[in-house]
């Protein structure tokens, strides 16, 4: 493993290092030939409290920043893990915790920190919208104590394995809107009650062992207790919880590239053609160590929007920045490991071919490089809007 001088997060390094180590490569490997979920692994993780780390103390969480959270997904990546399978409780909790009512903090937070519930869902992205968020078609319609939901969303993760889900949806109208961003709302949902009076679940197979699926609202009845946060002002709410998620993504891409460093650093080394190890050649060297130095940079960048984020300065910016260069880094990185790993590396035991595809959504998902040149060309750049 490439030596690094330890940190101020140590501590959390090595234990969450410790826990993956009784997950090793053939456990990740089993659960993705089988299309399987990995439980136990991320029941170990909430059994010890790793997933409860931003969830303030007051209600049993660690009350750690996004920081601390940015480095257990990290560590999780670069075991040989997915943090793709729970990864969506650290960031779809900052939306209840900056914006929920006392009486949701108390009913949800508890039992979530206690591991008694899973809040894994973000219900946000439409097959005819996309990223194209504010004219999403999902309608939310109150009447009386009730809002009833219709409409459709795609590409929703770990809905089979949580328990509540945030789901945005529109309350007023778009030609009643000031500005496209106005009138959505939030809500939480629980979905096992959701699922006997208006939810369909269907899920999507796809090419990475990541559970997404479909979802069809038919007059589902949410109570207006649910409602988090102020009507009609929960796109600006989302958007705390979407900072949050393209810093821990980065934060994941670089747990992976740093594991493709590794394990490519080390076969070349061991690896002999023509009398010589192949890691003595330029053309192995020098892509490698182009990764090393794309994903130090990245690192940098993940800490200073995880800082800015922490700190409650903007850093919307600093956050889809980090994504992007980290999920660069990655990709660069699992291509030079998979060509010097030759027909080994799309060999299923040596585990590249996994990574390599897990590694492969992030240039897509849950935003893709091209929206984030786009954000950077219109606000940092001052450019014209692209779109």
């Amino acid at each position: 493993m490439i030596q690094q001088t330890p940190d101020q997060y140590q501590d959390i390094r090595d234990g969450v290092r410790a826990l993956c180590a009784q997950f090793p490569d053939e456990y990740h490997r089993k659960v993705d030939q089988e299309k399987a979920y990995p439980e136990e692994f991320v029941d170990a993780l909430v059994r010890e409290g790793w997933m409860a780390a931003l969830i303030p103390e007051e209600f049993g969480g660690s009350g750690l920043g996004l920081a601390e959270a940015s480095v257990i997904m990290e560590e999780i990546n670069r075991s040989g893990g997915n943090s793709g399978a729970c990864h969506g409780q650290m960031y779809v909790i900052n939306t209840l915790i900056k914006y929920g009512s006392q009486a949701q903090k108390d009913k949800y937070l508890r039992p979530i920190a206690a591991g008694e519930m899973r809040l894994q869902s973000m219900a946000v992205t439409e097959p005819t919208t996309g990223t194209d968020t504010t004219k999403l078609k999902t309608t939310a319609v109150k009447k009386g104590d009730k809002y009833i939901v219709n409409g459709q969303k795609v590409f929703i993760s770990r809905v089979l394995h949580s328990d509540i889900m945030i789901l945005l949806a529109r309350t007023t109208p778009l030609e009643d809107c000031r500005k496209p961003s106005d009138g959505m709302s939030i809500f939480i949902v629980d979905i096992k009650e959701a699922q006997k009076n208006g939810l369909t679940v269907k899920p999507i197979a796809n090419m990475v062992n990541h559970e997404t699926n479909e979802l069809f609202f038919d007059d589902l009845e949410i109570p207006a207790e649910n409602l988090i946060g102020t009507e009609g002002q929960g796109f600006k709410h989302l958007l705390s919880g979407l900072n949050a998620e393209r810093v821990l993504i980065a934060a994941e891409c670089i747990g992976d590239s740093y594991w493709f460093i590794d394990r490519v650093t080390k076969y070349v080394n061991e690896r002999v053609v023509f009398g010589r190890p192949i890691g003595q050649n330029q053309g192995v060297q020098f892509p490698i160590a182009e990764s090393y130095i794309e994903t130090e940079a990245a690192n940098l960048m993940r800490f200073e929007a995880c800082r800015l984020y922490d700190t409650n300065e903007p850093c919307g910016a600093q956050a889809n920045m980090a994504k992007y260069l980290a999920a660069k880094a990655s990709w660069e990185a699992a291509n030079a490991c998979i060509q010097f790993h030759g027909g080994f590396g799309f060999a299923e035991e040596y585990d590249v071919e996994r990574k390599f595809r897990e590694t492969r959504l992030y240039q897509v998902a849950p935003i893709s490089t091209n929206m984030i040149l786009s954000f950077v060309g219109q606000h940092v750049l001052g450019l014209p809007r692209s779109f």
